[in-house]
This record gives C-alpha cells, structure tokens and sequence, in this order.
C-alpha cells in the first residue's frame, strides 16, 4: 500500500492493524429541531484536495459529472428524490473524477473521514471517482480494512435502544416497533452499504443522507453521508463484497 507522506508512522501501524473495534451506537440521527451540527474547524486543505491530494476538475482525467445534471431530482424506486441545491455545497465536496493517488487498486472504496471524501478507485486505477461526505462522532469509531458484505435500496431505519433511551420521541420507530419504512425523511436515505471485517460487522455503514448540509461536516450522530444522487451513484460502482478501506 503507497501511503502518502502526510500520514503519520501511527496512523499507519493503526491502519495495518484492521483498526479498533467498534462502538458504534447508531449509524444515523434523524434530522430536525436539536439537531447539532459541528462545522470541521482543521486546518481546509485546498480546493480538490484531501489527504491524497489532487486539483479540482483537473485536465486529463477524462469526462467531469455536471452537478446541474447530477444533482438534479431523480425518480428512484417510486421515491422523487429533490434537486440538491449544490451551489451552498463548497465545490469541493461536488462527486468529480480525480487522479487515484490512493495507492488501492480499481474497485476498491477508500474513505478519508479527516477530509470528508470517499473515494472509488475506477478501472485501470489511474482515476477515482471522489464524493463528499459527512461524517458523525460514531464516524471515528472504527479504522480499518473490510469489505461491504450487503448493500441495500431504501432500507428502513431501525435506532438502537440505547438511541430510543435518549431519545423517547423515536420510539415509534423503536426494533420492536418495526423500524421507519424508507423514504425521504428516513435518516439512511437511498441506499445503505454495510461494513464488515471477517464475518463481523462492524456497524459501519455507508449511507444516503436526506440533508445535504451535513455534507463536509460532522454531526452529532451517524456513520458515513453522503447526498441521495451519490450514494445511488455509488451503490451502482460498487458490487457487494467490495474492498474498502477507511482511515482517520
């Protein structure tokens, strides 16, 4: 694996480790009234960049996703999902094509939840296909290497207990009540990729993301966001039992 120089001796002993277990409580929050929003106050690396680098909609890489087409309401599965209004997102966080500096070969799934980007390595691995994505406390929770075991369209979302106990208005949607059915005010959104290594699972998940103003930031709960229009756009590059690799 080439690891770029900016990480550390640590974070690479961590990373060769598969990364520590989980304790992951819930892998989202609904979104509304108390709802907290932490804006990511590290040093903003510049635009198109991340911990692998790579400039902006640069020449050479091919084809760019227009984010007036790709943000645009899409029809899915019966669901009308809205138009993102992308121009309040910072550009950098739009989906776009970069050089692969991530040192994983094609098919693999890399997230950097330090600078808010998942990254998916394309055929030939020259290029990535990289998305913006928020990320939650419980998003720190587990580092390492896994594979996406099952992937799933319009999940229903089902809180923890534990979520409910702090949470008593969520009890409607509770295990033992069923879950919320999908839709586009369930916290997973369009789709959901779930993570395991070996045969656990590590509670962390890949997931659509009905606010997009999560996106770039951290939140008070949840795993990995992304807008509707790129989670479908990454469950349709990613088969189930996927590589994927996540580093802090």
């Amino acid at each position: 694996m080439n690891l770029p120089s900016s990480l550390s001796r640590r974070k690479f002993l961590a990373l060769a480790g598969l990364g520590a277990a989980s304790t992951l409580a819930s892998c989202a929050s609904s979104a509304g009234p108390g709802m907290q929003t932490v804006e990511y106050r590290d040093p903003i690396a510049p635009v198109g960049g991340g911990l692998f680098g790579s400039g902006m909609f640069g020449g050479g890489l091919g084809e760019q996703p227009d984010p007036a087409v790709i943000y645009a309401p899409e029809e899915d599965n019966g669901f009308l999902i809205p138009a993102v209004p992308y121009q309040q997102i910072d550009p950098r966080f739009y989906r776009q094509r970069v050089a692969n500096t991530t040192g994983q070969p094609a098919g693999s799934v890399v997230v950097d939840t330090r600078t808010r980007f998942l990254y998916v390595v394309e055929n030939g691995g020259g290029t990535a296909m990289r998305y913006g994505i928020g990320v939650g406390r419980e998003g720190f929770a587990w580092q390492g290497e896994g594979v996406i075991q099952w992937r799933q369209k319009w999940p229903r979302w089902n809180p923890p207990n534990e979520m409910v106990a702090r949470q008593p208005e969520l009890v409607k949607y509770s295990i033992d009540n069923g879950g919320m059915d999908p839709g586009l005010k369930n916290p997973l959104g369009a789709r959901a990729l779930y993570i395991f290594q070996g045969n656990q699972d590590t509670l962390f998940r890949l997931h659509g993301n009905p606010d997009w103003r999560s996106i770039g930031k951290a939140v008070s709960s949840g795993c990995i966001r992304m807008l509707n229009q790129d989670v479908i756009d990454l469950y349709d590059r990613v088969p189930s039992k996927a590589r994927i690799v996540v580093i802090q």
